[in-house]
């Protein structure tokens, strides 16, 4: 099957601190594809750039045939994302949520309502449809985000980190929800997670990212196979080490602290 990601050599730059170091990897179309690292690897600056919220300093991207760099509006609405941090209006209802949404991508009237009320049936949220997002749990809210990012057909879900802090019984609810839009609408998943089980469970493929690099591809039971190790968190472990990462060490933090990221790669 054709690859619908395909990125080659990608380096970004802060000054001298060099946060992506010349990656490569491909995602197939219909796949389910797990991007891990501990923090601070690059793995939410990769992510920036292929959803054009951050320009390379070199290497080239290729997102559904178009290039983010230089057709940003045609990957836009090739993908659908669902942040690490909450990104709804809480002072609106999840109708509204998506509704706007939906007028933000030119959803046609006659197609958004049908579909909104499609894609909130799949995440059980048509009954609470005209409530406010403020009143809804954390795993509400993400099923919700997961519906937006959804509700425009794009053929990419990016994933990032979309079950932290949810309990484990939302959790497999929420991958439910993402396996069987993988299976029935044949939309690739590119998520990234810091529960092992959950790639070593849900991805086809996966690709882990250290200090920059991509250091192992493969599928879990080859990179279990790889390391000599019987789960994919010990063969993680063994990949990128046991030490604990500094969180405010990671790459974006660190273009805050010197002033240098912006969105869209421009002062």
């Amino acid at each position: 099957m054709a690859a619908i990601i395909e990125v080659k050599n990608l380096t970004k730059k802060f000054g001298d601190f060099v946060a992506v170091k010349d990656v490569s990897f491909s995602v197939e179309e219909g796949g389910i594809f797990a991007f891990l690292g501990p923090n601070g690897a690059g793995k939410s600056t990769t992510i920036k750039m292929l959803t054009t919220l951050l320009r390379p300093t070199s290497g080239s991207m290729s997102i559904n045939g178009h290039d983010p760099v230089i057709e940003p509006d045609l990957v836009r609405h090739s993908f659908g994302i669902v942040f690490q941090d909450p990104s709804l209006d809480e002072d609106l209802t999840a109708l509204e949520n998506l509704e706007l949404h939906g007028a933000l991508y030119g959803v046609p009237a006659d197609i958004l309502r049908k579909r909104i009320d499609e894609l909130l049936a799949l995440v059980e949220l048509i009954d609470r449809r005209n409530d406010f997002v403020r009143d809804f749990s954390g795993g509400m809210k993400r099923r919700l985000e997961i519906a937006r990012g959804l509700l425009h057909h794009p053929k990419i879900l990016f994933l990032d980190e979309p079950t932290l802090g949810l309990d484990p019984q939302t959790r497999n609810h929420l991958w439910g929800y993402v396996q069987k839009l993988n299976n029935d609408e044949g939309v690739t998943v590119f998520f990234t997670t810091h529960y092992m089980e959950e790639a070593d469970r849900v991805a086809k493929e996966i690709a882990i990212i250290d200090h920059g690099s991509i250091i192992a591809k493969g599928t879990s039971r080859a990179l279990r196979s790889q390391t000599g190790t019987e789960t994919l968190e010990d063969a993680f472990l063994r990949l990128t080490g046991s030490g604990i990462r500094d969180e405010a060490s990671s790459s974006l933090d660190r273009m805050r602290v010197h002033g240098r990221y912006w969105s869209g790669g421009r002062r």
